[in-house]
């Protein structure tokens, strides 16, 4: 992919030496964005350029204290929910002002197609910038604010919506409600559906229709609309062939793993990006999935057959267990000092994902025949000395494996037990399948699950912290300078 430096009036955040301001830069000489060219170019900036990966990771129930003696101080922050003070790669206030750069650069595009007189010639470039806008509008407000729910989502403080490029030097920004965002994200959504294309050179980078497809079944699912998760992946079937190759993926050489987990070329992946990010050096952190720990998500004892998983992880350091998921890119800037950015390959959706959100909603019909199916074919593909024969998935053994407690899993929504059995199956499936990548926290926040992390000395716990239901700390606190800027804080 061609990058063309576009000095545009973004949205950013105030900053002497970052990009943590939310603010709009007026240039003097703005490169003209009047060619279908320059605008298909612009659109390779409209995907978030840092990563919530670690974010997402440390504050979920999928790490533990390793007892390591080295830590940065952003790993403590986010596994006590605190919030970060930090400035760089995988931080909170970086992956805000990614959001909203990219926001701007889709922002820019449409004007520019306007102006241009929307010729239908540029439709999969409308269509782009309308699914990137949606996006990273709902990565926003999926962090910054409260989880969904209809009764509060219209009070609720979600983000600013920006729908258009600021022609003020310093713009103030109001938070929409969360009712608001999502009503725009969807807007988005079905306008940007009609225009979207898979005619790109290197399509796995942009938003193609399959990669729509899934990000829509993803906001529809947290939204609570099953017709829609239903009506958008109908076309994954029963047996989909685009899952992940877990067996071709362990005979790879240890080397060769973290480039064949992201690379455009899986089919699973559907959507890929490679951020400014060190997502692949986090176990050295502290708070990380502990070797101690590891087989509570991966042993044989979370498989509903008892059998060993195919998931593959790597080698341990210290204490931490490593899977070889992030492929890193090292640009240098400087040889001779050994200066430069670290880039990594990241999976932002996945035919894995679109599957497993397909039998969530099966679930939520009441359609467990179908569910069954696709459970059952999703763990044969993952389990290792699978058996044809034996080896099957039944309302039964579902509620057995996975048994009611109270108070658990409490969506805004009514669960039956069955129901719940069943939901508590797909986002343990989903836990492992995305372990290190972020995306259990959705589930975290959608569900309300409690989550406790332990901080210990010499084996013994000295702090517990729990993440009760409805805590406010689930949404994290607006970047300080952000803030200063007039953006609301969120209540603690």
């Amino acid at each position: 992919m061609k990058n063309i430096k576009i000095t545009l009036s973004l949205l950013l955040v105030i900053s002497l030496s970052s990009c943590d301001e939310f603010l709009s830069e007026i240039p003097d000489n703005r490169t003209q964005i009047d060619t279908p060219e320059k605008i298909s170019e612009l659109l390779v900036t409209a995907y978030p350029s840092k990563s919530y990966a670690v974010i997402g990771e440390t504050m979920s129930d999928n790490v533990f204290d390793s007892e390591m003696t080295s830590s940065d101080v952003d790993n403590r922050q986010s596994f006590n929910w605190e919030m970060q003070t930090q400035l760089g790669p995988d931080t909170e206030a970086d992956f805000w002002n990614a959001c909203y750069e990219a926001i701007a650069a889709s922002n820019q595009a449409l004007v520019a197609i306007d102006e241009l007189g929307s010729p239908e010639s540029l439709n999969p470039q409308k269509g782009e910038a309308l699914i990137a806008r949606a996006y990273n509008h709902f990565m926003l407000v999926s962090y910054w604010s409260q989880r969904y729910n209809p009764s509060s989502a219209a009070t609720d403080l979600g983000v600013p919506y920006v729908t258009k490029p600021e022609g003020a030097l310093l713009a103030q920004y109001k938070r929409n409600s969360v009712k608001e965002v999502f009503d725009l994200i969807e807007q988005d959504i079905i306008e940007g559906m009609k225009y979207i294309t898979n005619n790109y050179k290197e399509p796995k980078y942009h938003f193609n229709i399959d990669a729509a497809k899934a990000f829509a079944c993803r906001f529809y699912l947290i939204k609570g609309d099953w017709d829609k998760v239903l009506e958008y992946s109908k076309g994954l079937g029963s047996k989909p062939t685009t899952l992940r190759d877990y067996v071709a993926f362990n005979a790879a050489a240890s080397a060769q793993k973290p480039l064949e987990y992201s690379k455009a070329e899986q089919s699973t992946n559907l959507l890929v990006a490679y951020p400014n990010s060190t997502a692949r050096r986090g176990y050295t952190n502290r708070f990380y999935l502990s070797d101690n720990r590891s087989d509570e998500i991966l042993g044989s004892d979370t498989n509903i057959w008892g059998k060993p998983w195919l998931i593959y992880t790597s080698s341990f350091y210290e204490n931490n267990v490593l899977i070889p998921k992030f492929y890193e890119y090292f640009k240098y800037t400087n040889v001779t000092a050994g200066i430069g950015e670290a880039y990594t390959g990241v999976v932002l959706l996945s035919n894995d994902e679109f599957f497993l959100n397909r039998i969530e909603a099966y679930v939520m019909k009441n359609q467990f025949a179908e569910a069954n199916a696709g459970l059952e074919y999703l763990f044969s593909l993952r389990t290792q000395g699978y058996n044809a024969a034996t080896d099957k998935i039944t309302e039964a053994n579902i509620a057995t494996m996975y048994p009611v407690i109270a108070d658990e899993y409490t969506p805004f929504y009514t669960l039956t037990p069955l129901q719940a059995s069943y939901i508590k199956a797909i986002a343990e499936a989903r836990r492992r399948e995305y372990i290190q990548e972020g995306l259990r926290w959705f589930d975290i926040k959608r569900f309300n699950l409690v989550v406790e992390h332990i901080t210990k000395e010499n084996g013994k716990a000295v702090r517990t912290n729990v993440l009760v239901k409805d805590d406010k700390r689930r949404a994290l606190q607006i970047p300080q300078r952000a803030s200063d800027n007039g953006i609301e804080k969120n209540p603690r």
